[in-house]
């Protein structure tokens, strides 16, 4: 009441002029009390948008706190904007109907404009279809690649793909040529397992075997798995699975001893980007092992979102502990910033309809505009997906995980810091602490046989004791092996210092047993090897693994020396070529003597001279030692094509000659052939050389080898060359030759079973020996003959030379012979006409001659 009458005092003593101005600062006030009222509570267009997440799983949780918060950051920068985002959360619980059903759900009862969401890429699959159909944007977090994605499906997780070639090049790097892939039983985990191989064979790295683990597998599943591994002796893990799988995997790792020295151990982001979310026992069943990880640059930006979190975080629950915002949140957060942006960019530019589908195409035309610095770097889609530039490359030490260096996808090299010339040093990494604790690349691992020794399986039906016979300890009572095959393997398999127990196990002989049931006792996996005279052929490489042959390679004929004959220089050349080479130097003399003697004074003289001389100038053409000149043309012309003939003739008889003084002649068709009885080879030697029927006889010792040749019962020996090899070493002075023929084996080589890592250990021992020269020397103990001479000489394509026959050179004679022919007929053509023409001359003469004396006369 008082103050009502202050007030109307005042205004009754206030002058007119006064009380206008103080009216006008009333309403002054007041019109600004509105605008500040109209400011805090404006009218706003919302935008609905659907968030997806299984909220009860700690990714969900995460996801879903990171996007409220930025929503909450991005308005209080931007609140000018005249666009508001309004979430409606649905909870998938983890299940792709769940989720299916809840965007449908939202597209139909809340009229969303876009989804975020889901973390599950087979949920992805599922709303790929829906948001296509409905012109919503999907902004998923599946970081599996679409066969064949559809506009509206954005996202905006890193492709996990694109770390397959760092991975794939760290293997490379550290030599290792085999890898074993483990990846969760699933559509999404095959297609990985699928892009992995693609990867690894660029590099030529062999992917030795997949294993598909169901996530609900047992403890004893994951364990039966994991000793199955252990069987194949391959050094490099790779892991592509869910933390919960990959924690379940480490932690029976452990407990089966194969998280000691020896392995390599590589996780993909898969797991390395929820790291974070895993409990200590995880964390401490995983140390050595390397890991591929999502990589966000530092910036204040990210920094004062992680102080943040860390606030609020303990703001809730204190006693709890400390869990690091992951990948998904701060790709979640970047998601959100960018589709607030664009939803202003739709309104702004005035393409808001009330038709769902322009405003769909309107969203995504401009959310593929969007180009900020988020938490996460540069936030692009680059056709509907973010580009990632590096990865960060950890070692898992203690209780989490130290970098160790990027992977550079634009230049496909590992360096130790971004932007920094890159070390050669430890390929472009800081030191790794592998499994077990050392800090060097395991260049192998020690095989895995829980305290058992290796099962070696020796034949004992060879009976060649040069290449492999078996020994007995009399002190242990332990068989061993030696010969050439057994001091091969020894010195192979010592040189690996695998520290592992070799038990050596005797197959005795049966009827009708072969190398093939070797073979298959391998394959079934009753032995680890066999070690002996076994052949290496295509069919068996199907059901073990062989090592380098370090054997010869191919087939030989082994042959009794011939007896040297004293005329062995007649062989060359067969009787009838003899004896018409002969006639026809008899005919050039004769044919030269013919033309010549008429009128060349070295031709003529008494007979004896005459026919001394016709021969001696026939046969020292044979020489080209003839020194009488020609005087006829044609006698020059005949002497010419006969020089020809003798040099093809006595070329062809020095080649013959120096093959028939080198080679023992065998004649294939029709002579009789021995064979070792349980050789491996059998038809297969037969069926290369296609015989034609010779006479077959089985042999089954170098003694009877020896005794069959050099009796004469057989006239040659085909077999492999090491086992003629083992003949000539035992019996040096029974005058054998080893003939090489084709390289139609594969030599000797030792078996492993399918996937063992000592086959191709084996076979770089084996071809280190062969370098240094020992095995040179093992060869020379067990092959080489004490006498002097050459075992083997060179190869021949022939092994049979050719005698020279009549028929091969019949054109030859026909030339020279017709040439000779002609030249004679010429000659005596022209002798008749010489004498007629004479004895015409003489009837002239004496016709003249009696006309004279007739005319005297009378």
């Amino acid at each position: 009441m008082h103050q009502e009458l202050a007030a109307g005092n005042l205004n009754f003593r206030l002058p007119m002029a006064n009380r206008r101005l103080f009216s006008f600062l009333i309403l002054m006030l007041l019109s600004f009390q509105t605008l500040l009222t109209a400011h805090e509570d404006p009218s706003y267009k919302e935008v609905q948008v659907g968030v997806l997440l299984d909220m009860e799983s700690w990714v969900g949780k995460i996801v879903y706190g990171c996007i409220t918060q930025a929503i909450s950051d991005f308005y209080t920068e931007n609140h000018h904007y005249i666009t508001r985002i309004v979430f409606t959360k649905r909870d998938t619980q983890g299940e792709t109907l769940c989720a299916l059903s809840a965007a449908l759900d939202l597209l139909e009862n809340s009229k969303v404009q876009a989804i975020i969401g889901p973390e599950s890429t087979a949920q992805a699959r599922f709303l790929e279809v829906l948001g296509d159909k409905a012109n919503v944007p999907i902004l998923s977090f599946s970081t599996t690649p679409f066969s064949n994605p559809n506009p509206y499906f954005l996202r905006i997780a890193e492709d996990e793909t694109t770390q397959f070639k760092g991975i794939a090049a760290m293997v490379e790097s550290f030599e290792a040529k085999n890898v074993i892939v483990i990846c969760e039983d699933t559509t999404d985990g095959r297609e990985m397992a699928a892009y992995m191989f693609s990867a690894f064979q660029e590099k030529g790295i062999q992917v030795k075997h997949t294993s598909l683990i169901s996530t609900s597998a047992s403890k004893e599943q994951v364990g039966e798995e994991l000793h199955k591994l252990q069987t194949i002796q391959v050094m490099v893990v790779v892991i592509h699975t869910p933390p919960s799988l990959a924690a379940h995997l480490f932690s029976r790792g452990k407990e089966l001893g194969m998280m000691g020295e020896g392995y390599m151990w590589i996780i993909t982001s898969k797991t390395t980007n929820l790291l974070d979310s895993m409990d200590a026992e995880a964390i401490k069943s995983m140390q050595g092992a390397v890991g591929f990880r999502s990589y966000f640059p530092a910036s204040r930006k990210l920094h004062n979102f992680a102080s943040k979190w860390r606030k609020e975080h303990y703001a809730l629950n204190p006693f709890k502990e400390f869990k690091e915002v992951d990948s998904n949140g701060i790709w979640a957060y970047d998601a959100v910033y960018a589709l607030a942006t664009a939803v202003e960019w739709v309104k702004t530019k005035e393409f808001v309809s009330k038709e769902l589908d322009i405003v769909g195409t309107s969203l995504l035309d401009e959310m593929l505009r969007v180009n900020f610095q988020g938490l996460g770097g540069e936030f692009k889609l680059m056709n509907g997906r973010t580009i990632s530039k590096a990865m960060e490359v950890v070692n898992v030490i203690g209780k989490g995980d130290r970098r160790v260096g990027f992977w550079m996808m634009a230049t496909d090299e590992f360096v130790k810091e971004i932007g920094k010339s890159n070390s050669f040093s430890n390929h472009g990494l800081e030191s790794i602490i592998w499994s077990g604790g050392s800090e060097t690349s395991p260049k192998r691992r020690m095989l895995q046989t829980n305290g058992k020794k290796l099962r070696i399986l020796v034949p004992d039906f060879a009976t060649f004791p040069n290449l492999l016979q078996l020994t007995v300890d009399p002190i242990t009572n332990l068989s061993g092996v030696s010969g050439f095959c057994g001091d091969v393997f020894n010195a192979a398999f010592n040189a690996l210092d695998y520290g592992v127990g070799v038990e050596i196990i005797p197959l005795p002989y049966k009827d009708g047993m072969s190398y093939d049931d070797v073979i298959e006792k391998i394959f079934l996996k009753e032995y680890d090897a066999a070690v002996g005279d076994i052949t290496i052929t295509a069919n068996r490489s199907l059901y073990v693994d062989f090592t380098l042959p370090f054997t010869d390679l191919g087939i030989g004929t082994l042959v009794h020396n011939s007896k040297k004959s004293t005329w062995i220089f007649l062989d060359p050349l067969s009787a009838d070529l003899w004896v018409t080479s002969a006639c026809f130097f008899l005919f050039l003399g004769f044919v030269i003597w013919f033309i010549e003697h008429g009128t060349n004074e070295e031709f003529q003289g008494s007979a004896r001279q005459q026919f001394g001389t016709t021969l001696w100038f026939s046969f020292s053409t044979l020489v080209y030692a003839h020194r009488e000149k020609l005087q006829s043309n044609l006698s020059r012309f005949v002497v010419t094509v006969w020089v020809f003939v003798v040099l093809v003739l006595t070329s062809s008889y020095t080649a013959t000659l120096s093959s028939v003084l080198t080679v023992q002649q065998i004649g294939m068709n029709q002579i009789s052939i021995g064979f070792l009885g349980v050789s491996p080879l059998g038809g297969l030697v037969f069926n290369k050389l296609n015989f034609g029927g010779p006479k077959i006889e089985k042999l089954y010792s170098p003694e009877a080898y020896a005794k069959a040749l050099t009796s004469e019962s057989v006239d040659a020996i085909i077999n492999e060359i090491p086992y003629l090899k083992t003949v000539i070493a035992m019996y040096p002075s029974s005058d054998l030759s080893l003939i090489a023929t084709a390289s139609t084996t594969n030599g000797f080589g030792f078996v492993f079973q399918k996937g063992s890592p000592l086959a191709g250990e084996m076979s770089t021992e084996i071809a280190k020996m062969r370098q240094d020269g020992t095995l040179k020397t093992l060869e020379d103990k067990w092959l080489k003959r004490d006498s002097g001479h050459a075992v083997i000489p060179k190869d021949f394509s022939s092994p049979s030379p050719k005698i020279l026959n009549l028929y091969g050179f019949r054109g030859l004679f026909l030339i020279s012979g017709g040439t000779m022919a002609f030249s004679l007929l010429v000659s005596m053509v022209r002798l008749f006409r010489e004498k007629l023409h004479v004895k015409i001359k003489m009837q002239i003469l004496r016709c003249i001659l009696r006309s004279t004396i007739a005319e005297l006369i009378c």
